[in-house]
């Protein structure tokens, strides 16, 4: 049975960096950089679970994984610097979007030449790939310096949605989660324990929809999902639980022992998150609402 603890004292990435995730023991572990949906909220109101953008921490087998390249990406840069050493790394983005890839060209590791980095995501709708997508981001006048500026190696793969891809004893199993953003989900898995990573789940789910994302989540020791809300537009705080509905839903049908929900919107205040967080553990008491700093050990 899977044991999930905290750690001891959080920290959130809107503070100094504190040390670069390890485990001499060989544990499992989960560190979010990044939680929040859409664009940046860095505010008194957001302090407490944190305004950057999704990135997400794996270190699992001695390997460093990391999802998404949201503005967490950078402050984990900034931590990683403290290593003094070479690293070698693999980002899995599960899309394009802006707040999923804008942190990438502040990730100080990438201009080191003695780091490597293995870079994975699908095409996003209008065709472009992964490599494309973040070069497009770093060409004037949205940024100063070119891809090419990075020294690190850097290693593109197009992913196959439905694919697996193995890392010796670690496999990362993917699928797709949301045909119109061509957005993928991860699942990685190691021995008997596995983390899930679905972060653009909407409201009304096809049923072709929810079987894929079954498949990558069912049994899982601890799913990352996020909450889904109206188009900033006519977005409003009337029901809280349509933050939380579908990724509840889902969890419990594919038998998840812990849920995680991230992406938080940017309009979504420390105090109503709160509020949100006791909602869901009134349906789904292994659950909790994501911040920035929060670590979780898995098995």
């Amino acid at each position: 049975m899977s044991n999930f603890e905290l750690s001891g004292s959080q920290s959130y990435v809107t503070e100094e960096p504190i040390i670069p995730l390890r485990s001499p023991t060989g544990e499992f572990l989960v560190k979010f950089w990044g939680v929040r949906g859409l664009i940046p909220t860095p505010c008194s109101s957001t302090h407490r679970y944190g305004g950057n953008t999704a990135c997400i921490e794996i270190y699992v087998a001695g390997k460093h994984l990391i999802f998404d390249g949201g503005t967490g990406l950078r402050i984990l840069g900034r931590t990683w610097q403290k290593l003094h050493e070479p690293l070698e790394a693999h980002l899995f983005f599960t899309n394009s979007q802006s707040n999923h890839i804008q942190g990438f060209p502040f990730f100080a590791p990438a201009f080191v030449a003695e780091n490597s980095f293995h870079i994975y995501g699908i095409p996003a709708s209008n065709g472009a790939s992964i490599k494309q997508c973040l070069c497009d981001q770093m060409l004037q006048p949205l940024f100063p310096y070119p891809l090419q500026a990075m020294q690190s190696k850097l290693q593109f793969y197009n992913l196959t949605p439905g694919k697996e891809v193995k890392l010796d004893d670690v496999t990362i199993t993917t699928a797709l989660i949301h045909q119109s953003q061509k957005s993928v989900g991860y699942r990685v898995t190691h021995q008997e324990y596995s983390v899930a990573y679905v972060t653009d789940l909407h409201k009304h789910l096809e049923q072709v929809e929810c079987d894929r994302i079954l498949q990558i989540i069912q049994d899982a020791d601890l799913l990352i999902a996020n909450a889904t809300y109206n188009p900033p537009t006519a977005y409003n705080h009337e029901a809280t639980d349509i933050h939380w509905k579908t990724a509840v839903e889902l969890a419990k049908s594919a038998g998840v022992k812990q849920l995680v929900i991230s992406q938080h919107h940017p309009d979504d205040k420390d105090d109503f998150l709160d509020k949100v967080q006791l909602e869901v553990q009134s349906v789904f008491p292994k659950a909790l609402l994501a911040s920035e700093g929060l670590v979780l050990s898995v098995g």
